[in-house]
């Protein structure tokens, strides 16, 4: 149930025209009043001899007992308290439960026996309209500070005692959420989101991957917007706005948006602290090789998501934040750069995680170099195919990026940072649903590979596994995966690893036994760690086991071993 505290006004008959009117869009039905301050109130929608002025004049009447100087400018308050979507629809005598509450909760109507005139109107089974005259039957001015926050708290109760949704508390962290004007305005040119909600997904993309001020102004260019800047007497630019070239107001001049007005962190300021990065955090970054294509920046952005999950588990608040910050650019970039069959999940991780990347625990950026290079790499290497290498590296990306946008989520959690544990949750759940659409090739084609291999290597390496990970083994070797795995075990051993320190090392650094499937975050990890390719078609070795050659069919050495001992002694 979300409450939301509107502008206070002066003139309490042109509101309730609005309330009992037919609404912008003719979305208002059956206007009417289910609770007032006594109970008694006329109601105008459902008393034919009853006007709006005679609601207007009892609920002002308090004004009355001051001076006409002393009363206020504005003494018209304004609440609107919605269900969440999926809510049952409430009845009139619920909803006026709700409004007594939150009248109370917020001061305006306290239980002493003296307070505001208000009334509450429902005109549609989702919401009602709270309206009180901001003076009460005393005289004295209500104490209605901090009013919203108030009102939050007492929704949180309602959502327990009556089995609703249970909506996650704010922290004052969320992006600016458009206006009913735009929204109508929106809905009236045919958008599916306002310009502002487009604005801000455009500049958190064009801020993935910047590392300079003159970078980040050109991506914006390049997205198409424009774009204006607020210059000091010095030439330094103190900040910027943006607009979409479509989006026009009455006047027909461009709308535009400062960066602090779309998301709290893209103002110019705070963007620029991603570019801070300290001596020391690049002194204990290892050298990387540079990234020449799509793929090679999936397997860096992998690596760097399973550094930045050693992180989040043993690392300090500042610093966690700022990794998980980092993580909303990698997702950003990833989304800007995928190929058409993941793009849109991805794009939905990526917005849904926004809300994740900000809490009120200040980023301590420097250390999160790994990842924001990563999200460089991503944006610098192009758009990827949706095969082959690129496709099968954007597969591991994204198994990794599940495993850290569930530990940013667990940690929020911790913080009770609720709305953004939920959003950390959501953007795993979009990530979950690209998974299967960039995975489920390459791990076919190891599937096939596995199950033609010959029974004494599928027994080999089955206990290969269990002498790695015997707590978990059985369920691996019961996942429908687990050929995939077993291809990849083999192809290990055949390029000079040990399998079995591989498996170790895989298990130790992050648990396996919360994922879906631990045989595909085992192939992946293992790929990677090996440096085989992600798209197994691309091996020479697959080639080499999958051709008639004879030695694609020799057995375990010990086990052809074992078998020459039998034979001597049946002789």
């Amino acid at each position: 149930m979300i409450p939301r505290i509107h502008k206070q006004g002066r003139n309490t008959v042109r509101l309730l025209a609005y309330l009992y009117g037919p609404g912008r869009r003719e979305e208002h039905t059956d206007p009417h009043l289910v609770a007032s301050f006594d109970g008694l109130a006329p109601d105008p929608g459902r008393n034919p001899s009853t006007t709006l002025a005679d609601l207007a004049q009892l609920l002002d009447e308090p004004l009355h007992l001051l001076d006409e100087d002393a009363r206020p400018t504005t003494h018209v308050w304004h609440t609107s308290v919605r269900a969440a979507p999926g809510d049952r629809t409430l009845t009139d005598a619920e909803w006026a439960d709700v409004a007594r509450r939150v009248i109370a909760a917020t001061g305006i109507d306290p239980d002493d026996g003296a307070g505001c005139r208000w009334a509450a109107v429902r005109h549609a089974d989702d919401h009602i309209h709270l309206i009180a005259t901001l003076v009460r039957e005393d005289g004295r001015r209500p104490d209605h500070h901090r009013s919203a926050k108030r009102a939050q708290t007492e929704c949180r109760q309602i959502e327990v005692d009556y089995g609703l949704h249970r909506v996650a508390a704010g922290d004052g962290t969320a992006a600016t959420r458009p206006t009913s004007a735009e929204r109508h305005k929106a809905a009236h040119l045919g958008r599916q989101r306002t310009p502002r909600e487009e604005l801000r997904e455009a500049v958190r993309r064009s801020a993935a991957g910047a590392a300079s001020e003159e970078e980040f102004f050109g991506h914006l260019a390049s997205a198409g917007l424009l774009v204006r800047r607020r210059i000091a007497p010095s030439g330094d630019t103190l900040g910027y706005t943006v607009a979409l070239p479509d989006d026009r107001n009455g006047k027909g001049e461009p709308v535009f948006y400062s960066g602090s007005k779309l998301a709290p962190d893209l103002s110019l300021p705070r963007i620029r602290e991603r570019w801070t990065t300290s001596a020391e955090a690049l002194s204990s970054e290892p050298s990387q090789p540079w990234v020449t294509g799509p793929a090679s920046a999936r397997r860096r952005a992998t690596t760097a998501a399973w550094q930045a999950l050693l992180v989040i588990d043993h690392g300090d608040d500042g610093v966690i934040a700022a990794q998980i910050a980092a993580a909303g650019e990698v997702l950003d970039a990833l989304a800007k750069t995928s190929a058409v069959h993941t793009r849109h999940e991805l794009q939905a991780a990526a917005a849904a995680f926004e809300r994740a990347s900000r809490s009120h625990v200040r980023a301590v950026r420097g250390h999160d170099h790994a990842l924001r290079q990563a999200a460089r790499d991503l944006v610098h290497s192009g758009p990827a195919l949706g095969r082959g290498e690129d496709g099968a590296t954007t597969a591991m990306v994204i198994d990794m990026l599940l495993f850290l946008t569930t530990a940013a989520a667990h940690w929020h959690a911790r913080k009770q940072h609720f709305q953004q544990a939920e959003a950390a949750h959501r953007a795993a759940a979009h990530l979950r649903a690209a998974y299967p659409a960039a995975a489920d090739l390459p791990l076919a084609f190891l599937h096939q590979r596995g199950s033609r291999l010959t029974p004494a290597w599928q027994r080999h390496h089955a206990a290969t596994l269990r002498q790695a990970l015997p707590e978990l083994a059985d369920q691996v070797l019961d996942e429908r995966g687990w050929p995939a795995l077993a291809a990849t075990l083999d192809e290990a051993r055949t390029t000079g690893h040990n399998p079995t320190a591989l498996l170790v090392q895989a298990a130790a650094r992050r648990e396996l036994d919360t994922a879906e499937r631990m045989s595909d975050v085992l192939v992946w990890r293992l790929r990677r760690m090996a440096d085989l390719p992600a798209d197994p078609q691309n091996s020479r070795s697959t080639h080499r086991r999958d051709s008639a050659a004879a030695s694609s069919q020799q057995r375990p050495a010990h086990l052809d071993a074992r078998t020459s001992n039998n034979t001597r002694r049946q002789r």
